[in-house]
């Protein structure tokens, strides 16, 4: 799809989840996730000491922006050790691989320039032109003229396959319902006793892996819009629809976006794509069709990047991209719905 940014970003925020191998395509236009929980969802927001290892600790989150070989390249990160992931950590002898995709450099509309050009003054930590240049997370530092990746080291500069220097924001739209028997009663899980939780999946045509339907905020989009948008394009096909269809998907898309939501999560993304000078920030939000009416009225069809699309039992169980099975996590504690079997592991990482 020309002009848009990336590949689509449903990044992940990987507080706990192990790393995946995931082999991400270089887009083009990219619009370029009885028992008591006590998970919390405390990680609204980036705690650096925590995300980056800045203390030294042994346990560190940082770990798919440090994965090798960079997506969609033979190109191997200098590795970087947990307890040197930090940059409140002096390391001298620190010596990044610097990348930038080809994609990136030949400058599509989605993309900024390199820092060196003479013509291109970036307003770092604020809204520049139509560019959204500010962190979910407060602000980042700039060092050598090039924004710092608020989570530590990546062992690679550049930007990678990210169009943006500094913070690459994207939209995570969560549609969940009631499982329901064929009489239209609420499912009760067996052992939990919770209802069950039902959430719209994607089969990821880049990876493979099912996922969240989500995507970059384009310049100057509301993130309500960028949410709305994605869902229709990839788990409705709302693109290849003809005016009549669109309208309608658009105007059950409007009863259900127009509704009470819950924002799930915001800030920075642990993402296979970031780099020291380029990062993935999302804001992940749920919207919930209470009787499934809404939902009942739009057939979803695969479209846009998405391979496959379809309702998914929320649970423990789940294995989903990147680190939207945390999304998820959140989604079904806020709607007090089944997630684990064990009431011993409920409240832990997935």
């Amino acid at each position: 799809m020309a002009g848009r940014f990336l590949g689509r970003a449903l990044a992940a925020v990987s507080l706990s989840v192990a790393l995946a191998s995931v082999t991400v395509r270089p887009a083009g236009r990219r619009r370029i996730p009885a028992c008591s929980s006590s998970f919390s969802s405390s990680w609204f927001h980036l705690d650096t000491n925590s995300m980056s290892g800045s203390n030294g600790s042994k346990e560190n989150s940082h770990n798919k922006a440090r994965t090798s070989p960079y997506p969609g390249s033979k190109v191997e990160r200098s590795q970087v050790p947990n307890e040197k992931v930090g940059w409140l950590v002096e390391w001298r002898d620190y010596n990044p691989v610097e990348y930038t995709a080809v994609s990136v450099l030949a400058g599509p509309q989605w993309a900024d320039p390199q820092i060196s050009e003479s013509n291109f003054s970036p307003k770092f930590n604020e809204k520049d032109g139509h560019v959204e240049r500010k962190s979910q997370n407060g602000l980042y530092e700039i060092e050598n003229g090039r924004p710092r990746n608020p989570a530590g080291r990546t062992g690679l500069v550049g930007r990678g396959l990210l169009g943006r220097w500094g913070p690459n924001h994207a939209a995570d739209p969560i549609i969940t319902r009631w499982k329901r028997d064929s009489s239209g009663n609420k499912i009760l899980h067996p052992v939990s006793g919770k209802h069950i939780l039902q959430f719209v999946a994607i089969k990821r045509k880049d990876c493979g892996e099912w996922a969240i339907p989500g995507g970059m905020v384009d310049p100057g989009e509301k993130i309500s819009a960028t949410l709305k948008r994605e869902f229709g394009e990839e788990a409705l096909n709302s693109l290849q629809k003809s005016g009549a269809e669109k309208r309608e998907i658009e105007e059950q898309l409007h009863k259900l976006f127009s509704q009470e939501h819950l924002v799930i999560y915001k800030g920075y993304v642990d993402d296979p794509r970031n780099t020291d000078n380029a990062w993935m920030e999302t804001e992940a939000v749920n919207y919930h069709d209470e009787t499934g009416e809404i939902m009942d009225n739009l057939t979803l069809e695969a479209g846009d990047d998405a391979g496959k699309v379809r309702w998914v039992d929320i649970s423990n169980r789940l294995k989903l991209y990147a680190s939207h099975s945390q999304f998820i996590r959140l989604v079904a504690e806020k709607r007090d719905a089944h997630w684990s079997e064990d009431c011993e592991t409920d409240g832990q990482g997935s």
